[in-house]
């Protein structure tokens, strides 16, 4: 079942009914984790409807079965009578009998705080509301009201996108439009700017000072601009503001997720302890979800299928470009450096430069993974190491591809993403990946986006990042010193060698030499080994080039194999003057415009 209402509908006022489905929520037990979630839907005409309970969520692709948190499910009339239950699959409640209204009620245990699923403790109610409620299908186009019952001997406040009614009720003008308003529940601290008329938000639930709140909001708001010069303006909200929803507490789940007017951010790092320069980075890149992916928005996701996983080809775009710009961002806000920002891209880089999935998958079917890896779960193994990459790691690096290649040219990414915004996001109208080839050939010719979509997009060559990084004087190069082997390696429970964790990767001297996850080096050339000693520095003893003997053990039995160390593959970033070369004043002036350099 899709819903056929799209969110870019919610305001127009056409499929608005007069009835009101109405909700409560209270949090007696939040000690063990648990809801009450109580529910009315009047002018029932249908002699049975069917309540369900979401099997994914905004801003997610995969599966996660919200249903499995439910119990103690009662449905009854306006009179208080019993009503009959049946449940047709795992994910449903039917109830027929009715007087024509129809009241349920449910426990929800909730004990994830991220931007998924939703906790309930002493310390907040962090709601995600398709893993919070019920719905109708039949019913979704009505008007919905809901009431926290807050702790208010917890000195609890409520913080959401969703417009205040009265009180500590709130209203959503669709189901659509609360599916997508995560609410934060809590003793919260916060704080406001605004910006062209529009108000930003922080609402930060943390165990730190006021003092420590300030300086953090300070980089939110530098972050807030930065992004809003890339556009050259900020969406119109629909109630004229956005809310980050910050959980930075000991019992949070480190997590991000963007909505049409808010996002969740969180993390266990207080920002004593690291979060004030490490949770920063979630901030800008949810917040640049704000216009790419909720408002220029793939027609793939569009509308929201909250019944079955979302799949999208569009996701290189969507989240690759957006986890380009994070970091960017970053560095032009001045929370960090360009030395740091330069160097930090090999991490990516490398990841995606050395990965053998380029030869199964392009970009865009690597976004098609995405229902199997978006926090998705399943206890058989698989082979990502030599089949996937991530559709935020490919498309960030094929962002700054496009952005050097067009600045070569006189031309810029973010001038092509305010076009993309103007095209496709302002009007909210969905784009396909045809329609960003398109609208790449209009501002950059046709040959220029031709190449692009066709050699990196459609298929899965690389560009030439050597002479890109050249442009604006940073040195692209591969050292070439250090031993490659090919897995993750650790010393093994009891100390008896290292054991492999990882699948190996496909062409690699462990990949060759036939070795594999789980099993156990025992020496290498009859070398022993040091305990607490690296597995690279024990590497570090053997020529590279030369035939090694490998013995290991396998389901317990022992074996031997021959082995190769090669060269690492991994490529460093330095910029040129710290590499003792000297970058020319256009090399200087390219870097300076694309790190809006002050």
């Amino acid at each position: 079942m899709k819903f056929t209402l799209s969110i870019l509908a919610l305001f127009t006022g056409l499929v608005m009914t007069a009835q009101t489905n109405t909700y409560s929520i209270s949090f007696d037990n939040a000690v063990h984790h648990e809801a009450i979630i109580e529910a009315t839907f009047p002018d029932v005409t249908s002699d049975t409807v069917e309540f369900r309970m979401s099997r994914t969520s905004p801003g997610r692709y995969a599966l996660h079965e919200f249903a499995k948190n439910v119990y103690g499910f009662q449905a009854t009339d306006s009179k208080g009578n019993p009503l009959i239950v049946t449940r047709p699959n795992p994910y449903a409640w039917e109830v027929n009998g009715h007087d024509g209204t129809i009241n349920i009620k449910y426990i929800l245990f909730a004990n994830r705080g991220g931007g998924t699923y939703s906790q309930v403790d002493e310390t907040h109610a962090h709601l995600n509301i398709p893993a919070t409620f019920m719905f109708s299908p039949e019913l979704s186009e009505r008007k919905i009201e809901v009431t926290f019952d807050v702790r208010e001997d917890l000195d609890w406040k409520v913080a959401t996108q969703l417009p205040l009614v009265s009180g500590t009720t709130y209203s959503a003008p669709n189901l659509y439009y609360f599916m997508d308003s995560p609410t934060e529940i809590s003793n919260y601290m916060l704080r406001s700017f605004e910006v062209d008329g529009k108000t930003v938000n922080l609402a930060l639930h943390h165990n730190g000072t006021e003092e420590e709140a300030d300086e953090y909001f300070e980089k939110v708001k530098k972050v807030v601009l930065a992004e809003k010069e890339v556009y050259g303006e900020l969406p119109d909200y629909d109630y004229g503001s956005y809310t980050f929803l910050a959980c930075y507490i000991p019992n949070a789940s480190g997590d991000g997720m963007e909505h049409r007017n808010s996002t969740v951010v969180t993390s266990t790092r207080s920002l004593a302890d690291g979060g004030m320069e490490r949770n920063i980075g979630t901030v800008s890149h949810e917040f640049f979800h704000s216009w790419n992916v909720e408002r220029i928005r793939p027609k793939t996701l569009e509308p929201f299928d909250f019944e079955e996983a979302n799949m999208s080809g569009a996701l290189w775009f969507a989240e690759g470009f957006t986890s380009y710009y994070t970091g960017l961002i970053l560095c032009r806000a001045g929370l960090s450096t360009p030395k740091s920002y330069v160097e930090g891209l090999a991490g990516t880089f490398n990841y995606v430069w050395n990965s053998p999935a380029r030869q199964f998958f392009n970009p865009i079917e690597m976004s098609f993974q995405a229902p199997f890896v978006d926090a998705a779960t399943s206890v058989d193994p698989v082979n990502r190491e030599n089949m996937f990459i991530s559709y935020y790691s490919y498309g960030s690096v094929l962002g700054l591809a496009l952005d050097l290649s067009l600045r070569e040219n006189g031309l810029n990414l973010d001038d092509f993403m305010k076009y993309v915004w103007k095209k496709y996001g302002k009007a909210e109208t969905p784009y396909t990946i045809e329609n960003l080839h398109g609208a790449l050939n209009e501002y950059a010719g046709k040959s220029f986006g031709d190449q692009f979509f066709n050699s990196y997009i459609h298929k899965s060559d690389m560009p030439d990042y050597k002479t890109l990084m050249e442009s604006v004087g940073v040195v692209l190069e591969q050292p070439e010193t250090a031993p490659y082997f090919g897995s993750y390696v650790s010393m093994s429970r009891d100390n008896s060698g290292y054991r492999i964790l990882r699948n190996t990767k496909m062409g690699s001297p462990a990949y060759e030499a036939g070795l594999d996850n789980g099993d156990v080096i025992l020496s290498i050339n009859d070398k022993t080994f040091v305990k607490d000693q690296s597995f690279d520095d024990y590497l570090k003893q053997f020529n590279l080039g030369e035939p090694l003997q490998v013995k290991y053990t396998r389901y317990g039995k022992e074996k031997t194999t021959e082995l190769v160390l090669t060269p690492s593959p991994d490529y460093s970033f330095s910029l040129m003057e710290d590499k003792d070369e000297k970058p020319s004043e256009k090399m200087l002036e390219q870097r300076k415009e694309w790190l809006k350099m002050k």
